[in-house]
């Protein structure tokens, strides 16, 4: 039987993880799970939506991550007058030498938080279609690479809807986790309180952050991830999950097949990121939630129930034997 033990060498993946928890928890207390959840979609290369109220840190943890990375980084926030070409870039005319030349937007970089996603109209929502999912974008006919890594890190308000635009179906799909971020721990909220108390400022702390990661270094990394060994019956066992959700009859829409890959690969870096170079059923359980919510829909009967997606989800993964 083959050991587990010498398989992989996750010593570098190890190390890296450890240095970036060091780093944002710096400024960061508590939201443990939250920041494994980024950085298993690091390793995974994966887009992330994050949701929660206003002041959990949303757009602040995306910052931070974005600091321990030896990257570029943008930051584009949405709002209602905000075009495609102000996202993808457009094609400008110099008469000097009477061509167009086009000029590179925001999306432009190997990481890009997008802030208030859901606050732009569909259009300039459409125009991430082909960024996230093909790693380019096509103006006037000619198509335009993106440099890897390419990563985008979006964050969204579930409370506020006026002035908002819903992300329809196709756009959900695309982001490998929707994080839901929720109110910190009396004791964690203490900390907070304490770490503004003693330190001067926000500016300070962020620029104490350091990058401990180069965009070759993640790449090296993301091909370690890729190895990791997936038991047949592991397979077996994502893709029954994934089809459960399309024949409940709690839920209106079922999840994709991009579902079940996005299920495998984030496994395989969870996996890693706990210590082994194999995933087990408990990984793919751990992270049913955050790869399935934001691609099911709700009948209107369990909406009117009170039911969740995290609901529905939770019974169907409890309802499928687990391999062993």
């Amino acid at each position: 039987m083959e050991s587990f033990d010498t398989r992989t060498d996750l010593t570098p993946i190890h190390t890296a993880i450890e240095s970036i928890r060091t780093e944002v928890g710096r400024v960061i207390v508590g939201q443990q799970p939250t920041i494994d959840l980024l950085l298993t979609a690091l390793l995974a290369d994966g887009h992330v939506l994050i949701e929660g109220v206003p002041g959990v840190a949303k757009t602040l943890m995306a910052k931070l991550l974005a600091k321990t990375l030896s990257v570029q980084f943008s930051r584009i926030q949405f709002t209602p007058d905000l075009m495609p070409a102000d996202v993808l870039g457009t094609n400008i005319f110099v008469p000097k030498t009477g061509d167009f030349s086009f000029r590179q937007g925001p999306i432009f970089a190997n990481l890009v938080l997008i802030d208030e996603i859901n606050r732009a109209p569909a259009k300039t929502q459409a125009a991430l279609f082909e960024v996230m999912e093909e790693r380019q974008i096509t103006s006037d006919g000619t198509t335009y690479r993106l440099d890897e890594p390419f990563m985008v890190l979006a964050t969204q308000n579930p409370i506020e809807q006026e002035g908002t635009y819903r992300l329809p179906e196709a756009q959900l799909d695309r982001f490998l986790f929707k994080i839901v971020v929720g109110y910190p721990e009396a004791a964690d909220e203490i900390a907070i309180l304490r770490g503004h108390h003693q330190r001067r400022n926000l500016t300070d702390a962020l620029d104490a952050v350091q990058p401990v990661l180069t965009a070759d270094q993640l790449t090296t990394l993301r091909a370690q991830v890729h190895q990791v060994h997936v038991e047949e019956h592991l397979f077996s066992y994502i893709a029954s999950i994934v089809q459960a959700t399309r024949a409940s009859k709690a839920l209106y829409l079922g999840a994709s097949p991009r579902a079940s890959v996005a299920l495998l690969n984030s496994a395989k870096a969870l996996a890693t990121i706990r210590g082994r170079d194999f995933i087990t059923p408990e990984d793919v359980q751990e992270l049913a939630a955050p790869v399935l919510r934001h691609r099911v829909l709700l009948t209107p009967e369990r909406e009117m129930e009170g039911s969740t997606a995290d609901d529905v989800i939770a019974q169907l993964v409890q309802k499928i034997d687990v391999p062993r």
